[in-house]
């Protein structure tokens, strides 16, 4: 039978992408007064970074933009050099690089945070929204409270299990609610923007689709990643009810005097419908088992799931992305059910590399490939309304605890060079033709 597949082209107002971070690219760690943050803390400490790298220049993309431009000038000059070549910015207020100054003051976990964030994002709304129209006030809360939290692998390297993250997590998204209603009330009106947060979350499925328990895991594992920001802020306006029942009767038995996750307070902005927008950052998909109940502190212990890699999924780069491009479809469709079909952008996705530098790089250029055409299913077969596309990432760049060893860019920086020479992969020239095609030539199948 013949198949004409011109259904995998994109939407005419799809918008296509690729995504950075200030820490990641830009390097310029003390210039103009700038203080230091919490990652440039970490990072000069021992240890805790591949080969004990940092971002102090990164890509150097703050003086190569223009090496006499101060910071708010240099974010102008971004955004005006942006629109200037026919690119839409989509600006993240903040991408785990909290100052070191508001570290010391409790950071993630001082409730004053939320008024400081709200007030630094009034300033950037004032400041820079007039041209731009697409915000996202957080990138990943899940990653910076587990990761910074709980296990300590990243800034600020804080180790305090099944309590941290969880009053981290309910401070970012106090302050994300904060900023979203500023926006609204003061200056939506007349900028006409959109604002959002920025979600990660894998896929997952029961390790054994007929077992029972594997599948109640699996809905745990859900609701402990994807539903703990989702379901306040697209749901509920509180927190997963399998995530406050556990972690509330856990928290009793452990002798806490209250739960170890927090309440959303009368009085406080409303969290429930403060994204204009789903913002999806997705790498990999999980198996996962039931797990043995156990009394320890921590959050594997509240979720009771464990998560593990499918050994027939090839893995890029760096041991935990398994590349399942399949699964995105899923989970476009789990959001679309979850949340009320909302208008989603795909805002990170990406595939990495390490070892020797590889410019052919045909592995990556065939994951974007087969992960676009799940996304192109998604919204022709699925119904699912996906308005965007972002790779991760535009170059190749601090890679966080695995500093420059990971790579995922679609343009390779030589981080020996004194100039830090850009040369594109062949993936970045085929995502080209992907985005001037505007998906992929029809052709039929028998």
């Amino acid at each position: 039978m013949s198949v004409d597949i011109r259904e995998n082209l994109f939407p005419s107002d799809f918008a296509w992408g690729a995504a950075t971070a200030a820490y990641q690219v830009e390097g310029g760690w003390k210039a103009h007064g700038k203080g230091p943050s919490i990652w440039d803390t970490f990072c000069h400490g021992k240890g805790r970074v591949f080969e004990d790298q940092n971002g102090d220049v990164a890509c150097n993309s703050y003086e190569l933009w223009e090496e006499d431009l101060r910071c708010v000038n240099y974010y102008n000059k971004v955004i005006n050099d942006l629109l200037a070549c026919n690119i839409t910015p989509m600006v993240t207020l903040y991408h785990f690089d909290l100052p070191q100054a508001l570290q010391d003051r409790g950071g993630w976990k001082w409730a004053g945070i939320a008024e400081v964030f709200d007030g630094y994002a009034a300033f950037c709304f004032r400041t820079f929204g007039d041209r731009v129209k697409l915000w996202l006030t957080l990138n990943e809360p899940y990653v910076c409270a587990k990761l910074g939290h709980e296990d300590g692998l990243f800034a600020p390297g804080v180790r305090d299990p099944g309590v941290s993250l969880y009053l981290a997590g309910h401070n970012m998204l106090r302050a994300h609610a904060r900023a979203w209603h500023s926006y609204s009330a003061l200056f939506r009106p007349e900028q006409k923007g959109l604002i959002s947060l920025a979600l990660n979350s894998d896929w997952a499925e029961p390790q054994d689709p007929s077992s029972p328990q594997d599948a109640a895991a699996t809905e745990r594992y859900m609701a402990f990643t994807f539903g703990w920001f989702a379901s306040p802020v697209f749901m509920t306006g509180d927190y997963p009810a399998t995530m406050r029942s556990r972690i509330e009767a856990r928290s009793a038995g452990q002798g806490f005097p209250a739960a170890r996750l927090p309440e959303f307070e009368e009085g406080e902005p409303r969290v429930l419908g403060t994204a204009d927008f789903f913002a999806l950052n997705h790498y990999t998909s999980r198996r996962v088992r039931a797990v043995s109940p156990s009394q320890t502190l921590g959050f594997k212990g509240d979720q009771e799931a464990e998560a593990e890699m499918d050994p027939s999924w090839p893995v890029c780069g760096t041991p935990w992305l398994a590349v399942v491009p399949y699964g995105l479809r899923k989970l476009l469709n789990y959001i679309k059910d979850a949340c009320g079909n909302p208008a989603i952008y795909i805002t990170e996705n990406g595939f990495a590399q390490t070892g020797p530098v590889d410019l052919n790089d045909s592995q990556r250029s065939g994951f974007y490939r087969d992960t676009l055409l799940e996304v192109c299913k998604a919204i022709h077969e699925d119904g699912v309304d996906v308005r965007g596309y972002f790779a991760w990432s535009l170059l190749d760049n601090f890679e966080w605890a695995d500093g420059f060893s990971v790579r995922f860019g679609l343009f390779h920086v030589d981080f020996t060079h004194p100039e830090l020479t850009r040369t594109m992969y062949l993936s970045g020239r085929e995502y080209a033709k992907i985005i001037m095609g505007n998906g992929f030539q029809s052709t039929a199948q028998s």
